[in-house]
């Protein structure tokens, strides 16, 4: 068995992740791929099971945050070492996906994010959604004391420790951003790279224009209440096993 997987939530993409599957494989070759259907409504399921992917079909659609968590708990039961979560709307290229895979390797860090916003990445935006990524930016890097550039992005790789953590506590709301601030208060470390995003294959982005910039201050108000929460230390990086 691979000791890395792919997790992809996905709903009603019947359109992208028949392609999408093709091109991991064409970029990553033998690679064990869970797709998770959060409910959807269309063939996503009928066309990730004919690209052999295992399907974890939700029974209702419960939002991306527990799709993704249901993709941790898949993986960490089935004793993967890393795990590499992408869209499935056509936006995160699996040609970056080794990128990810290899930073994680030479760094001593529990996830590895890629950004719109490093390197040579290019990424266009317009100036609305620009500016309230950036806003969330600002914020997080205050939050958790550590430069961040793109604090929504959900294309990264997490180590086993941080998988046991996200398989038992992982954010319903705002996934991205809490997830990045419940990790560092848990004292679990990050890694941005620069990455190539690209539009959509197929479908409409959910956030737009000034979507973005609400959902950035919605965001930063949930964010400040977290903090008053306790830190659990069941799961803090220190309690947690070399070996689970």
């Amino acid at each position: 068995m691979n000791d890395t997987a792919i997790i992809i939530p996905c709903y009603n993409e019947e359109e992208n992740i028949g392609p999408l599957l093709q091109e991991i494989k064409a970029h990553i070759g033998n690679v064990d791929i869970v797709v998770i259907d959060d409910g959807s409504r269309d063939t996503t399921s009928a066309e990730a099971g004919n690209e052999g992917a295992v399907v974890l079909q939700l029974a209702h659609n419960i939002g991306v945050g527990g799709a993704v968590q249901a993709g941790f708990i898949y993986c960490f039961d089935h004793g993967y070492r890393k795990v590499v979560r992408i869209d499935g709307d056509g936006q995160h290229p699996p040609a970056e996906i080794g990128k990810l895979i290899t930073t994680m390797e030479r760094m001593d860090v529990d996830i590895v994010i890629g950004s719109r916003f490093l390197g040579d990445g290019h990424f266009k935006s317009t100036a609305i959604r620009y500016m309230g990524i950036k806003i969330l930016a600002s914020m997080m890097s205050i939050i958790c004391r550590k430069k961040v550039t793109d604090p929504t992005s959900g294309f990264f790789v997490v180590s086993r420790k941080l998988m046991y953590y996200f398989s038992r506590r992982y954010p319903e709301d705002y996934p991205e951003p809490e997830a990045l601030a419940l990790l560092r208060r848990q004292g679990y470390d990050f890694h941005e790279i620069g990455v190539k995003f690209r539009p959509r294959l197929h479908g409409d982005s959910s956030i737009r224009k000034w979507g973005t910039f609400y959902y950035a201050l919605k965001v930063g108000l949930a964010l400040l209440v977290g903090r008053a929460r306790p830190v659990d230390g069941r799961y803090a990086r220190h309690a947690i096993q070399d070996d689970i």
